[in-house]
């Protein structure tokens, strides 16, 4: 994880307790910034392309669902969990290089259900994809 993450105080906390997640890590997904309201993260082109050399759809989503999934979960702490119940992406550009950024926001933060959108953009600020993620906010296990 990025040591300079701008958190909000429910986010710091939340990152205390967990990591981003192995394959955020293995996909080299760096947090900038992470709130309920709003998530930013970068992830290199290099390592994540599909056969042809370009940025692999699936990278795109992983990337959105990684923010999603953290935004969510910060909305959710500490008494509840966020579970992905359904996400989808729209691809409208490719990246053969470089780093891309995700920009996540919320849509609805809501008592049972998030809905965050996600915008992932190249170095010179043009849109990829779109990513859409809506979370369940379930009870926390008990161990």
């Amino acid at each position: 994880m990025n040591d300079e993450v701008q958190t909000s105080e429910a986010a710091a906390k939340l990152l205390a307790d967990r990591s981003v997640g192995e394959l955020a890590e293995k996909m080299g997904i760096k947090l900038i910034e992470l709130s309920a309201e709003r998530a930013v993260a970068t992830m290199p082109v290099a390592g994540n392309t599909q056969p042809f050399g370009v940025l692999h759809g699936g990278a795109h989503v992983v990337l959105g669902e990684s923010l999603g999934s953290m935004a969510a979960n910060v909305w959710a702490y500490p008494d509840r969990v966020a579970v992905g119940i359904e996400v989808s992406a729209s691809h409208s550009r490719s990246a053969t290089s470089g780093v891309v950024t995700g920009t996540c926001t919320a849509i609805n933060l809501g008592k049972s259900l998030t809905v965050h959108e996600i915008v992932v953009t190249d170095e010179q600020g043009r849109r990829l994809s779109t990513v859409r993620i809506t979370n369940y906010l379930r009870e926390k296990p008990t161990r």
